[in-house]
């Protein structure tokens, strides 16, 4: 009551969530989104122009549209409307184009997350590769979001079931934490008695220098670092070896870990793309060397440099 002028201000970001869904989808399998793929948002900035008419009206009228919704118990207040905030009748469906939406976009996305499967060969219940796992929670959240809501609207078609979603959200959070929690290092700290990471392997000094100089050689001439979801497993298959194997190489040979590997070969990339495409600017260089975001790249560019893309450029 004391914000009305944010009465069903986000009703457009509501248009958001099934192309985002979509996208991330499109992004873990193929890498970067092209641009043209941004066209998927058009219905949102559409639906908010269209309900312009109403966010732009007094509170007196957004304090009647909360009443009509929300607390039918209380009068509304006698006002005279300057015009039809509803001039457009699809914003008075905003919740069945809602469902739509959600549907349309968990359907597609579906999918692209099948075809990923198939072409791994991997079972959706019980896949290996850390990639398709993403893909298949996001897959569950994302129709078990829809199913909710089309549940809730079932029963009473005047509500979202809010507060269920609510719930359902916080219960991701909290899992999602404890998933991240009980994998992290950080809180499986090694005592004395613990035994020597790889002291029972059967790899030869020989065999890691051999396997070694592969990993070199493929990483300086296809560059796999490059595409955004380069992850270890995929790197062993490429080189022909487990990834427990590749692992211990990539320790023992290289004292790194994959991911302080992968940074940086990126960043050593990255640093001959700014030397040589003074024209392009950091976030497109961030894209072309693997970052799906600048604020991680400039991260992982300052701890290996000591300067972000930018200061390094202009010292040039």
């Amino acid at each position: 009551m004391k914000m009305l002028y944010l009465v069903d201000f986000s009703e457009a970001l509501s248009f958001v969530i099934g192309p985002s869904f979509y996208l991330l989808v499109v992004s873990l399998i193929r890498g970067p989104v092209p641009r043209k793929y941004y066209w998927h948002f058009a219905f949102p900035v559409f639906y908010f122009l269209i309900h312009i008419p109403f966010l732009i009206l007094p509170d007196d009228f957004k304090y009647n549209a909360y009443v009509d919704s929300y607390r039918p118990d209380l009068p509304f207040r006698d006002v005279n409307y300057p015009y039809n905030p509803y001039f457009f009748i699809l914003t008075d469906y905003h919740s069945q184009v809602t469902l739509i939406n959600l549907c349309f976009y968990a359907l597609i996305g579906t999918l692209e997350v099948v075809k990923a499967f198939r072409k791994k060969a991997e079972s959706f219940w019980h896949p290996q590769h850390p990639v398709l796992r993403t893909l298949r929670m996001g897959t569950i959240q994302m129709v078990s979001a829809f199913v909710i809501i089309l549940l809730v609207k079932l029963f009473n078609e005047n509500d979202y079931g809010d507060h269920i979603l609510a719930t359902y959200i916080a219960l991701l959070i909290y899992f999602t934490s404890f998933s991240v929690i009980k994998n992290s290092g950080f809180f499986k700290p090694a005592s004395l008695e613990d035994q020597p990471k790889y002291k029972t392997s059967s790899v030869t000094a020989e065999q890691q220098q051999v396997l070694l100089s592969k990993l070199k050689e493929l990483m300086a001439t296809t560059k796999p670092f490059l595409k955004s979801d380069f992850c270890l497993p995929d790197l062993a298959d490429q080189l022909k070896t487990t990834v427990h194997t590749l692992s211990q190489v990539i320790n023992d040979g290289l004292n790194q870990s994959f991911f302080e590997m992968t940074a940086e070969y990126r960043i050593e990339e990255a640093k001959r793309l700014l030397k040589e495409k003074s024209n392009i600017k950091v976030e497109e260089i961030a894209e072309e060397v693997g970052y799906n975001s600048k604020s991680s790249f400039n991260t992982a560019f300052k701890k290996l440099t000591g300067k972000t893309p930018s200061e390094w450029r202009s010292t040039l």
